[in-house]
């Protein structure tokens, strides 16, 4: 099928179609990675955004659903140079194509995936439309134009749970809500693996409603979209300050800052890959993480009389890790579940989380 991507600049590309014929919309991003396609794209933090993979060859094992990190394809739509149709993997159940296909997404294949990322360095991310079935440019371009800015939608309501439920660990190991604002499935397994039983909650639920699951601790995960519209997420973490140990990852890691008194803001184009190294600044080691976000906490607005900044990127000195002086609250921008990526941060970020939940479990008693 005939296929043309367009941006919000005026610039169109035109390529070949994958998956369902139509239209999908969305912030174009691009990640680094060149393994792990199956996770990506199945990531909730990737709603509302059109990814492209910087390598050039997609889908050469396959799809097995044994790592998705959500029930479907979360990602709006897809940007590779070449996706491999006849894949070559033991566990392979259908190829990206058919992959696609089946969730009734759309992406396009034969086109310049370099040029367009440096295109998106300079410029930062743009708004994006993909037509299948259709070489239009002109269209795409007006498309991409139409749709509101990823910033103004709300893209948490759209993969939060529904309803509270519980995914028990492996022993007794503690109890810890989860606020879900898109959490990756790894997250739950990571903390299952230590015996945490986890309440898995909508991100709607208020303090109130939490406490009532009697947690050890509080869990704020990753998701998609301006950590400012978590306005449930900020209230929590101001109100349950001081009576939980709280933790959060990616945007939990900024929805905890907001509510500790910091600033976020939108980068020119995020971090997406797994392969971002990450200075601990207590061991002045450095750590290689897997990430995906476009929003960061801002550096000078941290109070450092209350808030210690524990990790920092070593590219561009942006804020990984935060720890409140007197309070049980730690989070981290970066993603320790690793599923797809490096194992550097897993065992560090949930042993704090599995040691913090012990101990809140035998004061209890």
């Amino acid at each position: 099928m005939k296929a043309v991507l367009g941006l919000e600049d005026g610039t169109f590309v035109i390529g070949d179609g994958l998956g369902a014929e139509g239209i999908v919309r969305g912030e174009l991003v691009f990640t680094t990675q060149y393994t792990g396609y199956e996770e990506a794209l199945t990531d909730p933090s990737y709603r509302g955004q059109i990814l492209m993979f910087t390598y050039p060859l997609i889908g050469n094992y396959g799809i097995s659903g044994e790592t998705f990190q959500s029930d479907c394809m979360q990602a709006e739509g897809l940007v590779v140079r070449e996706a491999c149709d006849h894949p070559s993997h033991h566990k392979s159940r259908r190829s990206i194509y058919e992959f696609l296909k089946d969730e009734g997404k759309s992406g396009i294949m034969g086109v310049d995936t370099r040029m367009l990322t440096i295109k998106t360095r300079e410029h930062g991310t743009m708004r994006a439309a993909i037509i299948v079935g259709d070489d239009n440019g002109e269209k795409a371009v007006r498309l991409a134009r139409e749709q509101p800015d990823i910033g103004g939608l709300d893209l948490i309501g759209r993969v939060t749970c529904k309803e509270p439920y519980l995914v028990k660990g492996d022993r007794d190991g503690g109890n810890i809500v989860l606020m879900d604002f898109g959490v990756k499935r790894n997250i739950i397994k990571s903390l299952n693996n230590r015996g945490i039983n986890v309440t898995v909650v909508p991100a709607s639920t208020g303090a109130k409603d939490i406490m009532d699951f009697d947690p050890d601790a509080l869990l704020l995960s990753n998701g998609p979209g301006d950590p400012q519209q978590a306005t449930t997420g900020i209230s929590v973490v101001k109100e349950l300050a001081g009576q939980l140990p709280i933790f959060g990852i990616c945007l939990g890691h900024q929805i905890i800052s907001l509510a500790l008194g910091a600033e976020t803001y939108k980068m020119k184009f995020g971090h997406r890959g797994a392969n971002q190294p990450v200075k601990d600044m207590k061991k002045r080691i450095v750590h290689i993480t897997s990430q995906n976000h476009g929003y960061a906490v801002d550096k000078n607005s941290i109070d450092e009389k209350e808030v210690s900044i524990t990790q920092l990127n070593a590219n561009d000195g942006t804020v990984e890790g935060l720890e409140h002086k007197s309070l049980e609250i730690m989070s981290v921008q970066y993603h320790p579940e690793a599923n797809p990526g490096p194992l550097d941060t897993e065992k560090i970020f949930f042993d704090r989380v599995a040691e913090t939940v012990q101990k809140m479990k035998v004061t209890a008693k």
